[in-house]
């Protein structure tokens, strides 16, 4: 498959059999971040789980000391009037229940993330499959089904830059941290972030290496791999 001029200059910067230290690489992906939109810089980590037990699953939520340079569109789910002003006062973009869900049956779903009280979870769950597999149901676990006196710091959390993350089938994790327009520091600091979040969702009884490997790249750039991947 023929690549763009850009890729091809991208890949030429790049040693694909090189693993290099975690601020060189960030410095790469800025570099090859020549799209004429802002990219996302992400981190690609591969572990050394078996993704088909249950036991072995890795969920988790980190806080990105410098945020994702993402715009958050937050929906929380609350009846009460307290509660929907708690969501108010959070910056939520929009609270609700009964309308909102009928609106996500008939199609919309302007939103980025989810948070939900536990008291409308049993309405919430009429559009279960239309938010799970887009990543966007309330869950115990992502920290985004909580009491009502925790809904206004929630939000503010998911807007400051809280990101969740879990594997996927094959036993990766993709997680952004940050934009290219970031600060190297800035982006650093947000990987480090991330990488210690990881090592300590590390499933109680896994045996072996954890993490097997770690690669950085920007939304249309290669990958670069990262040293330190053994790190467990």
């Amino acid at each position: 498959m023929a690549k763009g001029k850009r890729f091809t200059h991208a890949m030429s910067l790049v040693d694909r059999a090189t693993e290099y230290p975690l601020a060189e690489a960030i410095a790469l992906s800025k570099q090859c971040a020549t799209a004429r939109f802002d990219e996302t810089i992400e981190l690609h980590l591969r572990l050394g789980i078996d993704p088909r037990h249950s036991d072995q699953q890795v969920r988790s939520t980190v806080m990105l000391p410098n945020g994702t340079g993402k715009e958050v569109r937050i929906l929380v789910f609350a009846e009460e009037g307290e509660d929907l002003r708690a969501a108010e006062a959070g910056g939520a973009d929009h609270f609700g229940a009964d309308e909102l869900i009928q609106n996500i049956q008939n199609g919309w779903l302007e939103f980025d993330a989810t948070i939900a009280v536990p008291s409308v979870m049993r309405k919430v769950g009429r559009v279960a499959r239309i938010l799970g597999p887009r990543g966007l149901m309330p869950s115990p676990k992502a920290g985004t089904v909580v009491q009502p006196n925790d809904i206004e710091r929630a939000v503010r959390e998911l807007k400051a830059g809280r990101v969740e993350f879990r594997n996927d089938r094959t036993g990766n994790l993709h997680i952004p941290i940050g934009k290219a327009s970031f600060a190297a520091g800035a982006l650093q600091e947000n990987a480090e972030a991330v990488i210690r979040a990881v090592q300590e969702a590390k499933p109680s009884g896994l045996k072996g290496t954890y993490l097997r490997r770690i690669a950085l790249s920007s939304t249309m750039g290669p990958g670069i791999r990262v040293e330190g991947a053994a790190l467990n």
